[in-house]
């Protein structure tokens, strides 16, 4: 039996940043974010935005009266928690309108759980096969205002149904994880902000490639030209392709060049919007195959990393008609307001954050279909807009 991806929709704010013009404030080169790290504009984020209000615009996309019905569990993928025991996916199953005999859960392992849910959800399909499972990878990557890592924050999220005969990517059998205990990045408790050491980081994602692909190859016997593209985690898109040429080294072969022509497809929309943190490798998947010269068949390898650090290699088949059921990334991106790095920082100054208090939030100026409208005696109120 085939199980897999059967159909993909992304969110994101309704609001971006340039980042040649946070460039210019914080007296830097261009260059240094738009070719050094790889990215051109940030969703910004509006203090009535938060993960569960991006989950649920994502799967909102995906759903029918039919679809719902035959939903058994919501996963919720992210690293932004609003709450340390309830799931955010409780929260999203309310404001899809799902009924009560639903599973909900939230997974975490930085930017990997989106990776573990897709595989969890492969088992309940495999147990159960009339049923299909939501699995959402939202997020809100923050940084702090005129930090090192500020130019590689972002916001949204990338839903997904699991189904059997998926129409989109059927997941192979064969996957390689890997989970060493390091500290690249990390958020504690009290903190809003992670902490980061980025240069490490990055060598600890690209050894991490190296030795599940390895490990992977070892298993299954696969050469590199077996693949129609190698697909990343993308947290910025300069890193996707410091992995690439780690493996690639100066290879000009056509495999090499295919390769390198999927990873620039892949990155076009992880340009546009910044660190998904849990939803970036998801959502250069959504880059590639709508950019890319992708075609039925396809063999894709998919790389999934988060930091502390997991990684995990998989792979999967392009199915016929898998275009019909990627939604279009260029709506989200194009119906977006631009506002100036003033507005920017005002908007990051009022994120509802770590606080007892209750807030009222004015909805007024969000186009979004589910707005977090406030707190009151402690609990976060949503609504439709």
């Amino acid at each position: 039996m085939k199980i897999g991806i059967d159909k993909l929709a992304f969110a994101t704010t309704d609001k971006y940043m340039d980042l040649r013009e946070l460039a210019a404030a914080r007296n830097a080169d261009p260059d240094k974010y738009t070719i050094g790290i790889g990215q051109d504009l940030q969703a910004v984020v509006p203090p009535t935005q938060d993960i569960v209000t991006l989950a649920a615009a994502a799967a909102q996309k995906l759903l029918t009266p039919a679809i719902a019905q035959r939903i058994s569990t919501v996963i919720v993928a992210t690293e932004s928690g609003i709450d340390n025991s309830k799931a955010a996916a409780i929260y999203v199953k309310h404001l899809l309108g799902l009924g009560d005999f639903v599973r909900t859960v939230e997974l975490k392992e930085a930017c990997y759980s989106a990776t573990a849910g897709l595989q969890f959800a492969r088992g309940i399909v495999a147990l159960n096969p009339q049923e299909e499972v939501l699995v959402i990878a939202a997020d809100i990557a923050r940084y702090g205002l005129n930090t090192p890592g500020e130019v590689t924050q972002g916001a949204g999220a990338v839903a997904m149904i699991v189904s059997q005969n998926p129409r989109v990517l059927a997941i192979e059998d064969t996957s390689v994880s890997l989970t060493k205990d390091i500290m690249d990045f990390w958020r504690p408790l009290y903190a809003t902000e992670a902490f980061v050491d980025g240069k490490y980081s990055t060598s600890v994602y690209i050894d991490c490639f190296r030795e599940v692909l390895t490990r992977y190859q070892q298993l299954t016997g696969h050469p590199l030209a077996d693949f129609s593209a190698l697909l990343f985690h993308l947290p910025f898109t300069k890193m996707g392709k410091k992995a690439l040429e780690a493996v690639l080294g100066d290879r000009a072969d056509a495999t090499a060049e295919r390769f390198r022509r999927a990873l620039t497809a892949s990155q076009a929309a992880c340009r546009q919007v910044g660190n998904l943190y849990t939803g970036s490798l998801y959502l250069a998947l959504m880059s590639y195959l709508q950019n890319g010269e992708a075609q039925a068949g396809d063999r894709l390898g998919l790389f999934s990393y988060g930091s502390g650090a997991e990684g995990e290699f998989f792979t999967g088949i392009l199915q016929p008609g898998f275009a019909d059921y990627v939604l279009p990334l260029s709506s989200a991106l194009r119906d977006r307001k631009q506002v100036s790095v003033a507005e920017y920082e005002r908007l990051f100054n009022q994120q509802l954050g770590m606080t007892a208090e209750d807030v009222n939030f004015s909805t007024e100026g969000d186009s979004a279909p589910f707005v977090l409208a406030g707190q009151k005696d402690h609990q976060r109120q949503y609504q439709a807009n």
